[in-house]
């Protein structure tokens, strides 16, 4: 079975308005009486979700959501496919069957795979994260209410896969060495852990650094789009950011982000290492691009080269950079704008499109 292009890129256009209907839903702008049913089904789920897994609030499934709804909206989507003149004119015409093994560190965080394997015409069988059972399902069901063929091409699976042409993998390092071993011998990309950095120049408004807060809150910073390390200049006072994030107090009402507060405070000082408590995040000078839920690193950089050779150094293990700056051979995107991916910004910046309309 092929699902000709027209009707992909029209089921998955729709698939947007309803994903933002769900949203404005879930964020309370409107009433579940003007949802679909699979949209209603997506919105119950959403509301349902920290019971299973607690860091999914429904703030956060909401955000989730309503990205990804601005992310399939029709104008982005047609600059997407003009990339790939194949998808257009359908050249690829036989349709494989890959494996998508989901990641479940923040909510949907699989489905633009999930989108670029059913753009391309293929498809799609999802190993589900036990983090994240419920969310991909109700979303591929809007998706199917929308277009029914798309039921032949989407399947998940809790149990081990097997049967597939080509695989998409995601999780940590550790894992990375597993999947290496299970599936070297298909067609694959295999993505390993990656963190995000900002590079603060000294110079960024108080606008700029209140939108970085969203950077490193948003998803309790578990994402690897979050900012987990800052670049400072030598001399910058961390404390600027006890006032710039003040809007993001709220996360430490959640229990299991506050537990992991609680716990690095307690750790430092019994062992007399320095911080920067703004009371509901540490700020540690640190080397390691990754770190704890609670606690951003930063480190002091004393030139611009310094700056350019740091970046180059951890290229391959970070996702993306954020700041006000421009160097050059490297991408930096706005303050604020980590967790609004387009859909041409590729994890780990491997086309996965093109992976895809290749010959698998």
């Amino acid at each position: 079975m092929f699902l000709e292009f027209e009707s992909r890129i029209e089921a998955i256009i729709k698939f947007g308005y309803g994903l933002r209907n769900v949203f404005e839903v879930l964020s309370g702008l409107c009433e579940s009486n003007k949802l679909s049913p699979a949209e209603y089904r997506l919105y119950r789920a959403g509301l349902e979700a920290p019971l299973h897994n607690q860091w999914f609030t429904v703030k956060n499934v909401c955000e989730a959501i309503g990205a990804l709804g601005d992310m399939l909206r029709e104008e982005q989507l047609a600059t997407w496919v003009e990339a790939y003149p194949e998808l257009k004119h359908d050249v690829h015409k036989e349709s494989k069957t890959i494996a998508v093994i989901q990641a479940g560190n923040i909510p949907l965080v699989g489905f633009h795979d999930f989108v670029c394997v059913l753009m391309a015409g293929h498809r799609f069988l999802g190993k589900l994260s036990s983090q994240d059972q419920i969310l991909p399902v109700a979303a591929a069901g809007l998706l199917i209410e929308i277009n029914s063929e798309f039921g032949n091409m989407i399947e998940f699976s809790g149990e081990p896969i097997r049967g597939f042409d080509g695989v998409v993998a995601t999780g940590s390092n550790n894992s990375a060495r597993y999947f290496e071993y299970y599936f070297g011998k298909y067609p694959h990309i295999i993505r390993k852990n990656r963190n995000s950095a900002a590079v603060i120049t000294g110079r960024d408004t108080s606008a700029e650094l209140t939108l970085l807060g969203s950077d490193v809150f948003t998803f309790f910073g578990l994402g690897c789009r979050n900012v987990s390390k800052l670049l400072v200049p030598v001399g910058f006072n961390p404390e600027v950011f006890r006032e710039a994030w003040a809007e993001w107090k709220h996360v430490a009402d959640h229990h299991k982000y506050f537990n992991n507060y609680d716990y690095f405070k307690a750790v430092y000082l019994i062992n007399k290492q320095p911080f920067c408590d703004i009371d509901f995040c540490l700020l540690r000078r640190e080397k390691p691009l990754g770190s704890p839920v609670s606690v951003v690193h930063y480190e002091e950089y004393s030139s611009e080269s310094w700056l350019r050779d740091y970046l180059e150094n951890e290229k391959d293990n970070l996702q993306c950079i954020i700041g006000n700056i421009s160097l050059p051979n490297h991408s930096i995107i706005p303050f604020g704008t980590s967790q609004r991916p387009s859909l041409w910004d590729y994890a780990d910046r491997i086309d996965t499109m093109k992976f895809l309309l290749a010959d698998i």
